[in-house]
């Protein structure tokens, strides 16, 4: 056998398509730290925090709503061409944010960007479940993993640096040449693999695409509306409750369908698929409504500026991103719940300790220590969820199952946004009355002394929301199968030996 009959190392491919994966996760916590200037430059007269969840939401969900046919774009036309075409939206919108002059400007070219993140992200898990061998999944699930934490430390400390020194639109330019390094190394190093024919299911997309707006624009403007009617006959509560209604109509829609549909029910067979996804759902909620509050009080509570803010992350950025490569390892080894109930059940504890920690006699560098425990719970959960969801899937099925798994964790991501908005919100109420209808001044620099506590406490109290939700997500990986990866069939999928 010479060396051109050898079989491609897929960890090349890996690498450089976790460039890409890096950048969306860099971006989501850049916002995050960058909300309050976003708000005191384009949103300054209104003492509403919904507004400026919308940067965050908005491109949630248009993150989430098209990922479910962007996999099956993967498996029909290769994931390295809809990668690479993914990675060039997410670029280009990330320049129209920086230019953004307005708050809907930006949050229109949010949505852009989404767009171009929900073509990119399942790509990367259908490159590992089709290209590694399952013994060898955890690893590369690892490193995956390793990303997330990687990210975390860089766009908490990136977005502080550039927004003190720069300016808040700093945040969104740094993509560009990140992207473009990411696009040409993609095109150098991801191999065409071999595709799958597939029709789209069109009426799954629309059905799909209504429910997630309803319920989520209803969460989102809840509380701004006083959860009484949005405009003419619609209400609050009637658009949750449509979307709900649409939900299970798209659902129905999908069990009838007999050629292919948007989500192959029977994926769900698999018990451990099914919890996996239930446990990424309730990580997606989390992660992304936890930041809100933090990020508002250590700012305006405590006087951070937004690098001082980051800096507090640190720890648990270096912790998940030493730890995930070893939990992936391990993984390979060992039942996944010896990582999974940790992992959760130690993120879910940081949470609690935050809460208990945010108040304004605590000193800045107790912050340090729950940060330091989320980094480890986070080494077992991202990595291990994914791979346990992944490891019984067909080449064939790896675009659908990866898309449907990207989609639950964002639709998660999005109810998170959505919902802490609304907890926020009603927290301030009943801790400020009148105060967040207009009375306080949310937007820039310390609070006044008098408010600075129940402030606190309203942050404080928000905390807790994703705190229980990631306790749901405990209970549910207590019912995974043990799943040993030499067991399953699927080995792995050949990329032809010459590039296109």
């Amino acid at each position: 056998m010479n060396a051109s009959d050898q079989p491609r190392s897929p960890w090349p491919a890996l690498w450089a398509m976790v460039i890409g994966f890096f950048m969306i996760l860099v971006d989501t916590t850049i916002v995050s730290v960058a909300n309050p200037a976003i708000k005191a430059a384009l949103d300054p007269h209104t003492n509403n925090l919904d507004n400026v969840v919308w940067v965050t939401s908005a491109y949630l969900l248009a993150y989430a709503v098209p990922l479910l046919i962007t996999g099956r774009l993967g498996d029909r036309f290769g994931p390295r061409t809809i990668y690479l075409i993914g990675l060039a939206v997410f670029t280009v919108a990330s320049i129209g944010c920086g230019f953004a002059s307005s708050l809907e400007m930006l949050i229109a070219m949010r949505a852009v960007q989404g767009v171009g993140a929900s073509m990119l992200t399942p790509q990367t898990m259908a490159v590992i479940t089709r290209t590694f061998p399952p013994r060898q999944r955890g690893a590369a699930m690892g490193l995956w993993g390793a990303t997330s934490g990687v990210a975390l430390l860089v766009g908490p400390l990136a977005g502080g640096l550039l927004v003190d020194g720069l300016g808040w639109e700093w945040i969104f330019f740094i993509n560009v040449p990140v992207g473009v390094i990411g696009f040409v190394l993609a095109w150098i190093l991801v191999p065409k693999l071999p595709t799958h024919p597939h029709r789209f299911d069109i009426g799954g997309v629309l059905l799909s695409a209504l429910a997630l707006f309803l319920i989520v624009f209803g969460l989102q403007e809840g509380e701004k509306h006083d959860w009484g009617t949005i405009w003419g006959p619609f209400s609050v509560w009637g658009l949750i409750i449509a979307g709900v209604v649409v939900l299970g109509l798209f659902i129905w829609q999908q069990a009838r369908t007999k050629s292919e549909p948007l989500v192959p029910l029977g994926l769900f067979r698999d018990r451990n698929f099914s919890l996996s996804n239930l446990g990424i759902a309730t990580v997606g909620f989390a992660v992304t409504s936890m930041s809100l509050p933090l990020m508002f009080f250590v700012q305006l509570a405590r006087g951070l500026s937004p690098t001082e803010s980051a800096l507090l992350l640190v720890p648990m950025a270096i912790a998940a991103g030493v730890l995930s490569p070893f939990a992936g390892r391990l993984l390979d080894r060992v039942d996944a719940r010896f990582l999974l109930v940790p992992g959760l059940g130690l993120t879910a504890l940081s949470l609690l300790w935050y809460s208990s920690l945010m108040n304004p006699d605590t000193p800045i560098w107790m912050y340090l220590l729950p940060s330091a425990l989320m980094g480890v719970g986070n080494a077992g959960m991202w990595g291990p969820l994914a791979t346990t969801a992944t490891l019984n899937l067909e080449p064939r099925q790896a675009g659908a199952g990866s898309g449907i798994y990207n989609t639950t964790r964002t639709v998660g991501s999005v109810i998170g946004s959505a919902a802490i908005a609304a907890f926020m919100q009603a927290r301030l109420e009943s801790n400020l009355p009148g105060a967040a209808g207009g009375g306080g001044d949310f937007s820039t620099g310390q609070l006044p002394e008098p408010i600075v506590a129940p402030f606190s406490t309203a942050m404080a109290e928000s905390v807790l929301l994703p705190a229980g939700v990631l306790l749901l997500g405990l209970v549910g990986v207590l019912f995974l199968r043990r799943s040993r990866p030499e067991r399953q069939a699927p080995d792995r999928e050949q990329a032809p030996a010459t590039r296109p």
